[in-house]
């Protein structure tokens, strides 16, 4: 069945208005239309959109194995912030005792020279370290080591001698401790050595 001729006269007229107006309207873009993004340009030379997300919080709980990790890493943490200075201070010291040393010969003078620092190292930390815990004066040992190069029996053996270090040795072994214990920053002590790096910034040392 044919449209009548006014009818179709009227169909075709639309046809044509729609084709007029809609590239007016092509030029507008609408919320969902299509937007210009960043491009980020792969190695291999394709390029895909980018854009940027809003961030989002997760918060979850911590497993039993997390909460004790957390729980060693702080109470290492504070006892390296607490202990650090005065293995500067070891350091300090004994690099002035060996330049004091260097041309002394006689080991009489030599006995007087370590134990007039002896005296003054007493008088100036004995307090202090009397109050360490036993964990304390471990990671203190520790990081008499990272700063000197030397255990603490090797430090008293070559300043008090063989006897006097035997001695600490044992009475440290019956704490649950090691004069001789060495530090590892790669392996066993990589989470004190990245903690000391960032308390060695707090107290103005170079870490």
């Amino acid at each position: 069945m044919s449209l009548k001729p006014k009818l179709l006269h009227i169909i075709c007229f639309f046809a044509l208005l729609l084709l007029a107006i809609a590239p007016i309207h092509a030029q507008e873009r609408g919320v969902n239309d299509t937007m210009r993004v960043n491009a980020y340009i792969t190695p291999e030379g394709d390029t895909i959109g980018e854009s940027w997300l809003p961030n989002v919080m997760v918060i979850g709980k911590l497993t039993p194995a997390g909460r004790k990790y957390w729980a060693e890493w702080t109470r290492l943490r504070n006892a390296v912030y607490v202990t650090y200075p005065y293995a500067k201070a070891a350091s300090r010291i004994m690099n002035d005792i060996n330049l004091q040393l260097v041309n002394v010969t006689d080991k009489k003078q030599r006995r007087q020279i370590i134990r007039s620092r002896e005296k003054e190292m007493k008088k100036q930390f004995t307090d202090q370290l009397t109050r360490l815990s036993v964990y304390q004066g471990r990671v203190l040992m520790k990081l008499i080591n990272r700063e000197t190069g030397n255990n603490c029996y090797e430090i008293i053996d070559e300043y008090k001698g063989f006897m006097t270090a035997a001695f600490w040795q044992t009475v440290a072994v019956l704490f649950g401790s090691n004069l001789k214990q060495a530090y590892d920053p790669a392996n066993k002590d990589a989470d004190m050595e990245k903690i000391v790096r960032d308390v060695a910034k707090m107290y103005g040392y170079p870490g």
